[in-house]
């Protein structure tokens, strides 16, 4: 595959999955069109850089589909300056996304192997910092932050992020029920934290966040 190869799969991917499913904010399709997905996949999943699903990368692990992410992003409304929590980095594909449209970025991630690799794969994106640990616990140090946006499935949101959200800061999620993956928006008040579904989607499943289970005889 070239260079040539992968632009024109890039090109594809926008026009027939991003732009077709609600993905149209011009600053948001011109960032993906400027990062290379395949960089942030083993060398021999990178012809699969740009379907539409989830890609495995490592220990169980899959990178997020592209649609999900950009939904996510959409959703997340971004601006230049927003201070980011990451969770569920993986090789760093959205962390590049979102330093791209101006963030600064703390990427989370616990899989040794995949922090290996966003370090590489993210070596020239500034406002990035990579932090290896448990991904359900986010990185308290860092806090707070305008955005969390998590990059994948997750059966349950703890209160241990939702702690570092700001009051008025926003949330991007996937959850997992049941077999089905929802795309999820909301956003922390002074009152609470809140969130409203608003789209079924592939989603890869993140470790981590398993929702307890119920007490029965």
């Amino acid at each position: 595959m070239t260079d040539q190869n992968f632009q024109a799969m890039r090109r594809a991917m926008v026009e027939s999955q991003l732009r077709t499913s609600d993905v149209n904010d011009p600053a948001l399709l011109d960032v993906i069109l400027a990062v290379p997905r395949e960089a942030f996949l083993p060398a021999e999943r990178q012809s699969a850089a740009y379907i539409d699903r989830a890609v495995p990368l490592s220990a169980g692990r899959s990178i997020n589909p592209p649609l999900a992410t950009a939904r996510l992003l959409t959703e997340a409304a971004v601006k230049a300056g927003d201070h980011v929590l990451l969770v569920g980095a993986a090789t760093g594909y959205a962390a590049a996304l979102l330093a791209r449209l101006g963030c600064t970025v703390v990427a989370v991630e616990e899989d040794e192997a995949l922090v290996a690799h966003a370090r590489t794969a993210l070596a020239s994106y500034a406002g990035v910092t990579i932090e290896q640990g448990a991904l359900a616990q986010g990185h308290a140090k860092g806090a707070t932050y305008d955005v969390l946006f998590i990059d994948g499935a997750v059966e349950s949101l703890p209160d241990a992020l939702v702690d570092q959200l700001k009051v008025g800061g926003r949330a991007v999620f996937a959850i997992a029920e049941r077999g089905v993956a929802r795309l999820c928006a909301g956003g922390r008040t002074a009152g609470g934290f809140g969130a409203r579904a608003f789209s079924d989607s592939e989603a890869a499943l993140v470790p981590g966040f398993a929702q307890p289970k119920s007490f029965t005889f």
